[in-house]
């Protein structure tokens, strides 16, 4: 039996579902999709100043951190504080069929962006089969016989 195995499929057993809140996924709200040979993860981060952005990879792991600092001055005086401030980290256990040595990562209109290419071993491709000429003896009674020529 053949079944498709999605590389991001611990993200959505240890951070809930992809259509979460953001509260859920700890601030960083993203989509993820395939787009022929790579995976494209953007997250949103308005705010952060990019210098702050960290994206490593240990083993299987991606990790994403970023830091929106807080507005401060002795002349500030709060009326309303709803955006979060403070270090923002996620991570991401991903199965094998990823090129993590070759993501590439870019940041633009408060977005990350990053591109994960599929491994080689892990692209779809086409199998040829072979085939050879037979032929099919048929025999007395019910029993059959097939030879097979190669």
């Amino acid at each position: 039996m053949a079944t498709y195995g999605d590389p991001f499929q611990e993200m959505d057993r240890l951070f809930g579902s992809y259509a979460g809140n953001a509260r859920q996924a700890g601030g960083l709200p993203m989509d993820l999709f395939r787009a022929g040979d790579h995976y494209v993860l953007a997250m949103d981060l308005p705010g952060v100043d990019p210098g702050t952005i960290d994206v490593s990879v240990e083993d299987r792991t991606l990790t994403i951190r970023a830091e929106r600092t807080q507005r401060s001055g002795d002349d500030t005086q709060w009326l309303v504080r709803e955006r979060p401030t403070g270090t923002f980290a996620r991570q991401l256990t991903v199965g094998r069929g990823l090129s993590l040595d070759q993501l590439s990562a870019s940041y633009a209109d408060g977005v990350l962006s990053l591109t994960i290419p599929v491994t080689e071993e892990a692209k779809p491709r086409k199998i040829e089969v072979a085939h050879s000429a037979s032929t099919t003896a048929i025999g007395q009674g019910s029993e059959e016989r097939h030879t097979i020529e190669g």
